[in-house]
């Protein structure tokens, strides 16, 4: 039996004497989303697949021979450290105190005994457990009735989900850390007392893990309706509203992709563990469901835009899911990499107003964004070389001695958009037809010196968010520059009133 195993390990005691058990009920406290808040058993399936994902040809044979044999095999290979797992201090806390009034604490899991071992080695301050041994897996009511007989005298239990409603019903008393409103009604109904240890809104940490302030970036679809000269055509700005819409969900969804691919490496980080995933404030199980529903609702919307849209967000999916599992640790590819994801966004715009192509603006597109990239990478190495890191940084290639180069190959990019965007103004913009007042884009340069040059100089002020979109959507004067630059496309497309337009200068 799972009990005896752990223990003969030496991580668990013997049995405590029945007249010492009479004198106080134990305190049984479930692991999964509970104590850890998390799912062991997601977390082991997901560090499995990051490290080859053809492991989930092994995993479908696996899972005829039984919940229990899936979570042992699971459990073997992942190696899953539960040390770093995010645990529920409030609940920690109080287990603490009634360890010290003298209560016995026992830990009850339906994750596999060697999870199990793992969770005692981690917090000592569980007297026995008992665990899923590779047979059984013991969950709801096989649960309920292995607590019952090893205490027929009662005992308190805190659970999280619908699947301990059976082992609420057997305890003496029923404690909810975090459960859904359902659940918690469920258990009020058994008529025990209850007390509760509710959880974060999981709504708001949806909210923020799918980034909703990156759909900015999608923005850029809508330029070349612009500077194509389509922008006083409602139809025009309804497909372009499309692809920005279908683009943005496939975007959330590859930041919640990207987050469960990372959940070990923004754990160590100084500032992405505090991201909802891998926080615990949202459940991986709901980050799955959504993703899904980003990447079909996105390709969805895409294919009603028609083909040429829809083949343009698909490169886009390529290419992020590419990122996610590779690029991003590869130095240097990396910021190009996003760099090109950004100029993807210009040619889904162009795909979906069906306006001409132009090679000045995605190599400015190009530039500009790769900059921005390396300002993000820049960001993390400044912030390893504080901290006093060594080494190569988890999750990424770089190491925090390519700060240097980071930096020289960031404000070179940089201001080499500046320079193309220029060179488009003396050879096409000027022969534009479509726009009303290409006048107006002489402003553009000037603008991006003074954005690029505020993004660089924080970011060697150790000022600068590490994410350079989040920084430009909240930072004052980087919004005020962005209105400005509202303007002048606007001017372009619509021209200046009258008066405005110096005589003898223009196309």
């Amino acid at each position: 039996m799972a009990t005896q195993r752990l223990q003969r390990s030496g991580m668990a005691p013997s049995p405590i004497p029945a007249a010492a058990t009479l004198r106080a009920a134990p305190l049984v406290i479930d692991l999964d989303g509970t104590l850890l808040r998390t799912d062991l058993l997601l977390e082991g399936v997901i560090a499995l697949l990051r490290r080859n994902p053809l492991m989930l040809l092994a995993m479908l044979l696996w899972l005829p021979r039984g919940r229990a044999f899936f979570k042992r095999r699971i459990a073997e290979g992942a190696g899953l450290d539960v040390a770093t797992l995010p645990a529920n201090e409030a609940l920690l806390a109080h287990i603490e105190a009634r360890k010290a009034a003298g209560q016995e604490i026992v830990l009850a899991t339906a994750a596999d005994e060697l999870m199990a071992l793992r969770a005692l080695r981690r917090f000592p301050v569980f007297d026995r457990a008992v665990a899923s041994d590779g047979v059984r897996n013991l969950k709801g009511a096989a649960k309920a009735a292995q607590l019952q007989a090893l205490y027929p005298q009662g005992f308190d239990y805190a659970g999280d989900a619908a699947a301990d409603l059976p082992v609420w019903a057997a305890a003496r008393r029923v404690i909810v850390v975090g459960a859904s409103p359902a659940v918690l009604r469920a258990a009020r109904r058994l008529g025990k007392p209850v007390e509760e240890f509710p959880a974060a809104s999981r709504p708001r940490a949806l909210f923020k893990a799918l980034r909703p302030h990156q759909w900015a970036k999608n923005a850029l679809v809508f330029l070349p309706l612009v500077l194509g000269g389509r922008a006083g055509e409602a139809q025009a700005w309804g497909s372009a509203f499309m692809a920005f819409l279908a683009l943005g969900l496939v975007a959330s969804a590859s930041y919640l992709l990207n987050d469960l691919l990372d959940l070990s490496h923004d754990r160590a980080h100084w500032s992405k563990r505090e991201r909802p995933l891998a926080s615990g404030r949202l459940s991986i199980a709901t980050g799955l469901v959504a993703l899904v529903v980003g990447f079909i609702g996105g390709l969805a919307v895409a294919a009603c835009a028609g083909t040429a849209v829809l083949t343009g967000v698909l490169a886009y999916l390529t290419l992020t899911l590419t990122y996610s599992a590779w690029l991003k640790r590869v130095p240097m590819l990396d910021a190009l990499t996003l760099g090109s994801l950004f100029t993807l966004r210009i040619a889904v715009g162009v795909a979906a107003v069906a306006v001409a192509w132009s090679p000045w603006l995605l190599t400015f597109s190009m530039f500009l964004f790769t900059s921005l990239s390396f300002a993000k990478r820049h960001t993390e190495l400044r912030g390893a070389a504080r901290r006093g890191q060594a080494g190569t940084i988890a999750g990424r290639g770089y190491q925090p001695a390519d700060e240097a180069v980071v930096l020289a190959f960031g404000v070179a990019a940089g201001l080499s958009s500046v320079v193309i965007f220029m060179l488009y103004l003396a050879n096409e913009a000027f022969h534009h037809a479509a726009l009303a007042e290409p006048l107006a884009l002489w402003s553009f340069p000037l603008i991006l010196v003074l954005f690029m040059g505020r993004v660089w100089l924080l970011a060697g002020r150790d000022a600068l968010h590490d994410d350079p979109v989040a920084f430009a959507i909240k930072d004052r004067a980087s919004l005020a520059l962005a209105g400005v630059a509202g303007l002048a496309f606007a001017a372009a497309a619509f021209g200046l009133p009258p008066g405005l337009v110096p005589q003898g200068f223009g196309p």
